[in-house]
């Protein structure tokens, strides 16, 4: 098998570094094509010591990870805890990117570190951003400009409290600002999952009042109103009492040609106010007017049913999870939630990750920034 995963949970840096090299060399010897590294924030301050100890006994051609609040291996999710996470494949021709990027005054992006040229056609891009200096959002806006439909899985460094204060790496380097990330050439199958933890109810319908992302009105009423008759129809008394601490959700097909659309086709964002006085809600996104949408409800068994429904059918030798750090122990009532349903479906297939602060993953044939959803690269070897 060409992936390798390994986790240790010693609390001495050192001692955890070697039994996770040690494991993934054993399973796949030196040199792989691609090696992620996570680790937890009490291993953070010496993340340069385990990059030289990886680099210098695995050689691999690129490394990406960063320090997260917590981290994943196969099967497992380690939380607020000492833990290492090492990944390793071998899949084919890859290009490593390390970006750095600015808001322009018109709305753009001013990207650096993106290649001029590519010697193959990229299959999918793996990112891990610093959410205070490098705006995702624009970069994939920019990207599906050069490279339409490429999938981007990966997340924001979920440890950090401001600019400078993450830690991602780069190749044998840590960096503190920028994103980093490896484009995939065509050695390696790649599928992607993105759970967004939330299931549609109610029905299908239109926008037909909105500025910006103040959604006015719904299928020709208040919005506010809209959303309190989907509710009341189509909720149990105990999913009405959830809304009160998970909130309100909608979600915006992306591919409107869809007649028959699944909970995957929507794109879910949360309503973030309202204002009883007009009806209307604001969305925290852009919905414009003739976008078709379906309130969404978003709770643990949601989750997990979404989860389990997004994975059915897939298969994977290697696997890289990008969760949320809202879910886990502090959403499910069970630990190893996310890495324990890949298991299930996809047996043991090395597994790493972490967990972050905003997933990356395409809906559709387009790629966002998420909250509360595990993203998922799934590789197959050829």
């Amino acid at each position: 098998m060409p992936f390798a995963s390994a986790l240790s949970e010693h609390p001495i840096t050192s001692i955890a570094t070697g039994e996770v090299v040690g494991a993934v060399l054993e399973r796949l010897g030196e040199r792989p094509d691609l090696v992620v590294l996570t680790v937890t924030a009490a291993h953070r301050g010496a993340l340069d010591d385990v990059v030289s100890a990886v680099d210098a006994v695995l050689h691999p051609l690129a490394m990406i990870g960063c320090a997260a609040g917590g981290v994943v291996g196969t099967g497992r999710e380690v939380e607020d805890a000492p833990c290492i996470s090492l990944w390793a494949g071998r899949v084919g021709p890859l290009l490593p990117l390390s970006l750095r990027a600015n808001r322009t005054s018109d709305g753009g992006i001013d990207l650096s570190g993106w290649p001029t040229s590519m010697v193959f056609r990229p299959t999918a891009l793996v990112l891990v951003a610093d959410p205070f200096t490098f705006p995702t959002d624009l970069f994939l806006e920019w990207l599906e400009g050069i490279c339409p439909g490429l999938p981007v899985v990966g997340g924001n460094a979920s440890v950090g409290g401001g600019p400078g204060a993450s830690r991602l790496v780069g190749g044998d380097r840590v960096l503190n600002e920028g994103a980093v990330g490896v484009l995939l050439g065509p050695g390696v199958d790649v599928e992607t999952v993105v759970s967004q933890g939330a299931r549609p109810y109610g029905k299908l319908l239109t926008v037909t009042a909105s500025e910006r992302n103040i959604v006015q009105r719904v299928a020709g009423v208040p919005a506010l109103e809209c959303l309190v008759g989907q509710i009341t129809d189509q909720l149990t008394a105990t999913e009405m009492a959830g809304l009160e601490s998970n909130g309100f959700h909608v979600g915006r097909l992306i591919d409107e040609r869809l007649t028959d659309p699944r909970a995957g086709d929507f794109l879910v964002r949360s309503v973030v106010g309202v204002d009883h006085d007009t009806g209307a809600m604001a969305v925290d996104d852009r919905i414009p007017v003739g976008t078709a949408v379906r309130f969404h409800l978003r709770d643990p068994d949601a989750a997990t049913a979404d989860l389990r429904d997004q994975l059915a059918e897939h298969r994977a030798d290697g696997v890289l999870l990008f969760t949320c750090a809202g879910r886990g122990t502090r959403f499910f009532d069970v630990a190893d939630h996310d890495a324990a349903a890949l298991a299930d479906f996809l047996g043991a297939a090395p597994t790493g990750g972490c967990f972050a602060a905003g997933e990356f993953g395409p809906v559709g044939s387009a790629n966002f920034v998420h909250s509360f959803t595990a993203s998922a690269a799934l590789f197959c070897d050829r």
